[in-house]
């Protein structure tokens, strides 16, 4: 039993790494249309961004400052000058995630190259281990769920309450009527890659900290984990990634228990089928209800 229960204190934790990296994808590809799977990648190399600002003195949480905004040019670098120039050409959908494949390589490498084949770590502790409930978790762990949190609620506060969230909300629903609109798209766009950047670059970044060492390619498989997410709550549904986030989270932390750590990401690949076959939009894509 108290193996089961510490299972569900990682499975908190991954839930809150997965649900900044997942609210991040889904909201870049409701507002560009283009499913990024190169976004994991992007998530390690601001990892290691952070791990640089890290090494030369600094604290790692202004690493996680310098990898936001590391996340955030880049995103914007990616869409712009690689993804956008493609769908204005007109190429498929599938042409464009062929494309981001080419771009998750090209960093990986790119990363690969700089940092070597060997895994690095952050020079950090993890703090005091408290005790709640039979749950034991560190002071970092705490501050990875209290980040993700933080902002959860920041991401829901500006959906709801600003005009940039609901102009993005609307470009997402239909870019051409929101445009028609009088609604600058272009505009909502390049900020919608800035903002999901910076939750890429802090996603990377906490990942990189739950984790304890991490490599180039560290974060591929975590790729899947983020397409059950937000497939589950369905694409583009920023509040359908957050509770795909912790279902995924939990359970693949609680089936290492029953089987084998190993096989956790196979767990979450299962959902994912699992999902696209029964539920294709996910819980709260457009339709599920029908």
């Amino acid at each position: 039993m108290s193996l089961f229960i510490a299972s569900i204190g990682f499975g908190i934790v991954t839930a809150a790494v997965l649900a900044l990296a997942a609210v991040g994808f889904t909201v870049q590809f409701g507002v560009t249309d283009v499913l990024n799977l190169a976004y994991a990648s992007v998530m390690v190399a601001c990892a290691f961004i952070a791990l640089v600002v890290n090494h030369s003195g600094q604290s790692v949480w202004v690493g996680l400052v310098v990898g936001a905004v590391a996340g955030a040019v880049i995103s914007l670098v990616i869409n712009r000058y690689i993804y956008a120039p493609f769908q204005r050409r007109g190429t498929s959908e599938i042409g464009v995630v062929i494309v981001s494949l080419g771009v998750l390589l090209i960093i990986e490498f790119t990363v690969q190259a700089l940092q070597g084949p060997n895994n690095a770590s952050y020079i950090m502790t993890q703090g005091t281990s408290f005790a709640i409930g039979g749950l034991l978790l560190t002071t970092v762990q705490f501050v990875i769920i209290g980040l993700s949190v933080a902002f959860m609620i920041g991401l829901h506060l500006m959906l709801r309450y600003t005009r940039f969230g609901k102009a993005m909300r609307a470009t997402a629903a239909d870019r051409t009527l929101a445009r028609n609109c009088g609604i600058r798209t272009d505009r909502v766009v390049t900020l919608a890659c800035l903002l999901t950047g910076a939750l890429c670059g802090v996603a990377g970044t906490v990942f990189a900290i739950n984790a304890g060492s991490f490599g180039a390619t560290s974060a591929d498989l975590f790729l899947v984990l983020i397409l059950a997410a937000v497939y589950l709550g369905g694409p583009g549904q920023p509040y359908g990634a957050m509770v795909g986030a912790v279902v995924i989270g939990v359970a693949t932390e609680v089936s290492a228990v029953f089987i084998t750590s190993d096989y956790k990401y196979a767990v979450a690949f299962i959902i994912l089928l699992v999902i696209l076959a029964v539920r294709p939009r996910g819980l709260f894509g457009a339709g599920a209800n029908s």
